[in-house]
This record gives C-alpha cells, structure tokens and sequence, in this order.
C-alpha cells in the first residue's frame, strides 16, 4: 500500500487485473490489399514490381508488412489468414 494525497493506495494483485486486450490486426493499405491479390494469383515479387512499377525491394517490404500485420511468418500462412479474414474472395 502506498499513500497519495494522504490517502492509502491499495495495490491490485496481477490476477486480478484485467486481461491485457487481444491486438487485431491491422487493415491493409490499398496497395498491399492490390500485392495481395497478385501474390493470390501467383505472381512473384519480380513479377509483381514490373506490373506495378515498382521495385522488387518494395514489393518484399509490403509482403514482409502484411505478414507482420496478420501475424504469419510464410506465403502459405498469408493467404490463409487473409482468405479467413475477408480480405481474399476465392471465386
């Protein structure tokens, strides 16, 4: 117990604190939603860089944003969670 304003402070016990709130993800900026797709339809970082005009760096830095922002850490995982979270349609 601490004192503050000569009042008496009485500390809470970490269990009973409330659980810390789960993070959601981010939403994708338009251009990785526009990465996403191309990534959905097969296109390699190369490929993707020439089609948007882009460099291959660039293309690798949004890839490496979207994983980070949905929590995976491979392609396979990436598409996953975005078809899972509305962000990819499979026609």
């Amino acid at each position: 117990m601490s004192k503050t304003n000569g009042k008496p402070r009485v500390r809470r016990p970490a269990d009973l604190e409330p659980p810390p709130r789960a993070k959601r993800p981010e939403s994708l900026t338009a251009r990785e939603q526009e990465i996403l797709e191309l990534i959905w339809v097969g296109f390699k970082n190369k490929e993707i860089g020439q089609r948007l005009k882009i460099s291959v760096k660039t293309v690798e830095a949004h890839r490496s944003n979207m994983m980070k922002k949905l929590r995976v850490s491979n392609t396979a995982q990436l598409l996953k969670a975005a078809i899972e979270g509305g962000m990819l349609k499979i026609k």
